[in-house]
């Protein structure tokens, strides 16, 4: 059904029958806006519920963490680069049949004076469809049957610009959703930015001798990908100890051991593929679905449905937390939902994502779980951070195809665009602060604007640096000063101007970001005047409990 303007929502009300399948839609008023629910039975693949006039431009947002969520106008092409397109695979989207011939944005979509989005993804994907002129809003079940009458994904319309709608928006997902994630916001360290695949156990203990050198105040300490045989065979290679050595070699430093992995990915090479095919998911002959290529590799789809998958997942998990692992960053999920037949009938890719994300949560219980790669709606309430941006790089270059390659420009975009699901959904992952001064490309500016943007979001806050390097001090001891006054309170202005200006208050004041141009860093950061100086407090009791906490200077 077509209207005119979606003030005319209320017109898409009704009962509709089709082939195969009956649904019934409703539409609520909700403060600023409307609520578009419903029930559907029969057997859905690709349903649309209305179109409208499309507006001339519109921030549009990918499926996944790293994707693109930007400001597009009508003379907007997606170029998306053919040799990449095997290899992306179901990185790029979820309907990959889909995405690379049309214009599409997954979950939610904006304009100058509304945003509309889906509140949840439990069972079906939310997606709109650009044409020249129209937007068509559609629900994607991926040819499941409903005997029963079911909930669709319900969808808001609200009629505030996105500066103020985004915000709201948020605050509807996790109502609806019941939201809980971790109240810590950690600050720690990575290795993939600085070592990549070149990371092994002495690298670890060098990094980790220089943090308490330097007192850099880390919580968390994450050894990522290079640990690993291989993708899908989680046990140490040579050139690292046992994962319990690891991790109490990380403790005693006084950190929360963190490790890498990619749950849901089975490389060709793997124990896994080779002894347990029927653990993957299948095309209609049988054949195990490529989900997409890296590490010089063909990945393959754990099938979280299969009994034996299931147990294999939660083991994994249970002994990585029993060797002293804390903190969880999950990699490549999307592999998890791509489409495909599965041992279980009848479970659509959002349901089968969700299943292997609730075994993972059960298996680690309250540690530290951030997705990464990860389908955004369908992990609400699933992890406590999540990456909302591409990889960041060593260098920034606002002239390469904004796919979702790495890259410290379009990663920062992101961060910015999709500052709303902070502390909401889940802590928003900026990708990490790489704030070293040699082997990198990055200038003392980039660093700074990344950092600064980072802090005042409220992000959390991870560093990748070879620590033996000489590091900017002053952004450091910034994220310091910074992560002593708690919780901040931030607003953005200029989602769709793409001039940024970020307000953040804390209990130290109100600082401001004033981002003209991110592609040529013509930035301004206006620093309030300090209105209280905190200071660390270590005090161990008689019992041996150690409390830290800070109190105002001159109390």
């Amino acid at each position: 059904m077509y209207i005119q303007n979606l003030s005319e929502i209320r017109q898409i009300m009704g009962y509709r029958k089709s082939d195969g399948y009956e649904m019934i839609l409703e539409v609520y008023k909700v403060p600023a806006g409307y609520k578009i629910a419903g029930e559907i039975k029969g057997m859905l693949d690709d349903v649309e519920l209305f179109s409208f006039p499309r507006p001339d431009r519109v921030l549009a947002n990918n499926w996944q963490s790293w994707g693109p969520a930007r400001v597009i106008t009508k003379d907007f092409k997606l170029n998306f680069p053919k040799d990449l397109i095997e290899k992306f695979g179901f990185s790029a989207s979820i309907m990959p049949e889909v995405y690379f011939d049309n214009l599409i944005s997954d979950y939610f979509l904006a304009a100058d004076t509304f945003v509309i989005g889906a509140l949840k993804s439990e069972i079906g994907h939310v997606y709109f469809k650009l044409s020249d002129d129209t937007v068509s809003v559609h629900v994607r079940y991926f040819g499941k049957m409903f005997d029963e009458w079911t909930s669709i994904e319900p969808i808001v319309v609200i009629n505030l610009n996105p500066d103020d709608g985004f915000t709201y928006y948020a605050e509807l997902i996790a109502k609806e959703n019941n939201v809980t994630f971790s109240s810590h916001n950690p600050v720690g360290w990575s290795s993939w930015y600085q070592y990549y695949l070149d990371f092994n156990y002495e690298r670890m203990i060098s990094d980790l001798e220089k943090s308490r050198e330097l007192d850099l105040g880390y919580e968390v300490f994450q050894i990522d990908d290079a640990w690993e045989v291989d993708i899908g065979d989680w046990v140490p290679n040579e050139k690292f100890p046992s994962l319990k050595e690891v991790a109490d070699k990380i403790a005693s430093y006084g950190y929360k051991p963190g490790i890498w992995l990619a749950p849901f990915s089975i490389s060709e090479t793997s124990s896994v593929f080779k002894n347990h095919r029927d653990w993957l998911v299948k095309n209609e002959s049988g054949v195990p679905v490529v989900a997409y290529e890296n590490w010089n590799k063909k990945i393959y789809a754990l099938d979280i449905t299969h009994p034996e998958a299931v147990e294999w997942l939660k083991n994994l998990f249970v002994g990585l937390k029993a060797n002293g692992f804390d903190y969880f960053k999950i990699d490549f999920l999307f592999a998890g939902a791509i489409q495909g037949k599965r041992y279980a009938h009848n479970v659509s890719p959002i349901e089968a994502y969700r299943k292997g994300l609730k075994v993972i949560r059960e298996a680690v219980g309250d540690s530290f779980v951030l997705g990464c790669g990860a389908p955004l709606l369908p992990s609400v309430g699933l992890v406590d951070g999540m990456r909302i941006s591409a990889d960041t790089a060593p260098f920034w270059d606002p002239n390469s195809p904004d796919i979702g390659y790495p890259n410290a420009y379009y990663a920062l975009r992101n961060v910015i665009t999709r500052n709303f699901m902070n502390n909401v959904l889940w802590w928003n992952d900026p990708d990490c602060l790489m704030l070293r001064k040699e082997d990198t490309q990055l200038s003392d500016a980039h660093r700074e604007l990344y950092a600064v943007t980072s802090l005042l979001l409220d992000n959390m806050i991870i560093q990748s640096d070879n620590l033996s390097y000489e590091i900017d001090e002053n952004l450091w001891n910034l994220v310091k000063k910074y992560k002593t006054y708690g919780r901040r309170k931030f607003k953005v202005r200029g989602l769709m101007s793409g001039r940024y200006k970020i307000t953040s208050c804390g209990i130290n004041g109100c600082d401001e970001l004033v981002i003209e141009d991110l592609a040529t860093l013509q930035y301004k950061v206006n620093y309030d005047t300090p209105r209280i100086e905190l200071s660390k407090v270590v005090e161990k009791r008689t019992d041996g409990r150690t409390f830290n906490y800070y109190m105002e200077n001159n109390k």
